[in-house]
């Protein structure tokens, strides 16, 4: 589907970060096969890779290590998150448009943010290597709080830091915990087609309000609310 006409009002647009704010996918992906490759077992494809990047490190290890459980599991998980942690930013970039998308919202004075389950050790210095964490209006990561997304409060969270009521917010994910959440929020949900997502996601079955193919589909449909 193409981008839907918006609501009216919105004053702050939150981001989820992996496979919509940022195609990390190559660095953790990479780092994935790199523990593979210490493994002593062959790569996974990327394109099966790519849609569990968004499910984070359990997502990438039910892929690259289905075997694996217990202590296993957690030697597997703490080592790729080093390796990750090493090249955190080396091949991690805007999808295409990206960058003017945020030009954009600069431009037009509606402040974004960023709502993400990554732990704060690693969204933090994402967001510093690539420029983006002084033009951030907020950052809430996966252990801000207590709770994380599908939970609503992240969100609220975001919305209070940056000063601007649940309802004039849009938030933008991958996922459909993201559309829960937004949706939990009171917030306007508009899912990022061009993210981690598969065919037996069906994401455009979710309760979203839009769903957009690419970054600068954003803001066809902000410049329709």
């Amino acid at each position: 589907m193409s981008a839907q006409r918006g609501p009216a009002s919105i004053r702050a647009v939150l981001f989820d970060l992996d496979g919509t704010l940022l195609d990390t996918a190559p660095d953790m992906v990479g780092a994935m096969n790199a523990l593979r490759a210490e493994e002593r077992l062959p790569p996974v494809g990327f394109e099966t890779a790519r849609a569990q990047v968004s499910h984070g490190s359990n997502g990438l290890m039910r892929v690259g290590f289905p075997d694996a459980g217990g202590e296993t599991l957690e030697r597997l998980r703490e080592r790729f998150l080093a390796l990750y942690r090493a090249r955190l930013a080396d091949e991690t970039d805007f999808f295409p448009g990206g960058a003017e998308v945020l030009e954009y919202l600069e431009q037009a004075a509606l402040p974004w943010g960023v709502v993400t389950n990554k732990p704060g050790w690693l969204a933090e210095p994402l967001l510093d290597a690539l420029g983006l964490a002084t033009r951030a209006a907020c950052l809430v990561s996966g252990d801000t709080l207590p709770v994380r997304k599908p939970n609503p409060q992240p969100l609220l969270h975001a919305a209070g830091t940056i000063g601007v009521a649940p309802a004039a917010c849009v938030y933008v994910g991958d996922a459909r915990r993201d559309v829960e959440a937004a949706l939990a929020a009171g917030m306007r949900a508009v899912v990022a087609s061009f993210g981690y997502v598969s065919a037996a996601d069906e994401h455009h079955l979710w309760p979203a309000e839009a769903w957009i193919e690419s970054p600068r589909a954003l803001i066809s449909w902000l410049e329709g609310a």
